[in-house]
């Protein structure tokens, strides 16, 4: 098969490097891919927002299959406008992405499905949401509704927290994302990522992971969109993932055919478990980043055996094939992240570090220049890796962190500590 991969982040580059192991892909184009991408596939300047020109590509290219990683694509239909050409595609059409792209439309279909989540409202304008927070007290959480990058929600633990939240949203802190607000209770709890396939009639669970949101060690400061992860989350024990699948995503996913918009990609289900109960944080519908990174590194090949089957309608036939392994990705981010960061620092050492199966590491935001690697983005690598244990694959992960040189970079020291 001659495969297009949509994206440029960690994410993308564990998917490009999963799917390469796999012998049934000839041809891996990734648009427009990073630095460390083009080390294992040929990488296309191309508009991935717009339909029109992706699908173009993939006629002149002679593409089989469309792989779309981020969420920005989907929420704009390329989903749509390349299966209206009759390509093969994996992700959800720009309807379903909605689950993802607008906070209060999937608190509506989890109301329709009776799918246990936080209690919310929402709102379109700043006073009406302030009056909520005033009634309802702190740690209240205030979301953009939109997408922002993994950036729009405040998890405020004071009014005045949550009544500065609602202004900056409405002020445009998150551009259009913001200019409507849900709001919801702050639930207590363990949270985890749980990833499964559905192709319009079936679900397949594919795997569990706990990222780690905030910036500092023990979790502490602002949200990021992610600074390492591990697989499998301990938390979420083959019952609960049941209950999940019973009482959350298989009513959605039931909910969503019944609309007429039958959802086909993966959904990264969101879950904060309290007392043996799942409820719902929220939907992505596209892999996590860096949840993808460590699912990758225990999928290997068979990662594009699963999406293809999905594409097709096969769920039914298709089976995950777990080994008893463990991985876990530490994110290394410029200085500042998740504020004001300098671009264009390089990175030594890369050259030097393993690329097996046990260990990779994933380019999140760099580029080439003059020869070098340069840092091009907040977080800029996932050093990966799998072991028989969750320790080993820490040893092996802070191992590489430990081998890049790279001065105006950081990294958190304790990922995986609640498991560990």
């Amino acid at each position: 098969m001659n495969i297009l991969l949509l994206g440029s982040g960690g994410r993308e580059h564990a998917l490009a490097w999963a799917v390469k192991q796999n012998p049934k892909c000839d041809r891996l184009i990734v648009a427009p891919g990073n630095a460390g991408i083009a080390q294992i596939a040929e990488c296309a300047a191309l508009e991935i927002e717009n339909g029109g020109a992706v699908a173009a590509f993939c006629d002149e290219n002679a593409i089989d299959f469309v792989i779309i990683g981020p969420e920005a694509p989907l929420a704009a239909g390329v989903a749509d406008r390349l299966r209206d050409s009759g390509l093969l595609c994996f992700g959800p059409s720009a309807e379903a992405a909605r689950l993802e792209a607008s906070k209060s439309f999937t608190k509506e279909i989890c109301d329709a499905a009776n799918a246990p989540t936080a209690g919310y409202g929402h709102f379109t304008d700043a006073e009406a949401a302030k009056a909520y927070v005033r009634a309802e007290g702190a740690p209240i959480v205030v979301k953009a509704d939109g997408l922002a990058a993994g950036k729009g929600v405040i998890v405020a633990m004071t009014e005045s927290e949550a009544l500065a939240a609602v202004d900056d949203m409405f002020s445009g802190a998150f551009g259009g994302a913001g200019a409507e607000v849900v709001i919801e209770e702050f639930m207590e709890g363990e949270e985890a990522s749980f990833f499964v396939l559905c192709d319009g009639e079936d679900v397949l669970p594919i795997g569990t992971a706990q990222d780690h949101k905030r910036v500092g060690e023990g979790d502490t400061g602002p949200n990021t969109g992610g600074m390492g992860a591990y697989s499998p989350a301990p938390v979420l024990t083959d019952t609960l993932a049941e209950k999940a699948l019973a009482e959350i995503v298989r009513p959605t996913m039931a909910e969503m055919a019944k609309r007429g918009t039958p959802y086909q990609g993966v959904l990264y289900v969101g879950l904060m478990i309290q007392d043996g109960q799942p409820r719902l944080v929220e939907y992505n519908v596209r892999f996590g980043d860096p949840e993808c990174q460590v699912l990758m590194m225990r999928l290997g090949a068979q990662a594009l055996d699963l999406m293809h089957a999905c594409a097709e309608g096969r769920l039914a036939e298709a089976r995950v094939n777990w080994a008893e392994d463990h991985a876990m990705t530490v994110v290394m981010a410029a200085d500042g992240y998740p504020g004001a960061y300098q671009k264009g620092s390089v990175i030594k050492g890369l050259d030097d570090l393993a690329e097996t199966s046990f260990e990779m590491c994933f380019h999140a935001g760099t580029s080439e220049k003059d020869g070098c690697i340069v840092a091009s983005g907040g977080r800029v690598l996932n050093v990966t890796a799998r072991g028989a244990s969750l320790q080993e694959a820490r040893d092996r992960a802070y191992a590489m962190a430990e081998a890049v040189d790279w001065p105006e970079g950081f990294y958190r020291s304790d990922i995986g500590w609640r498991a560990l």
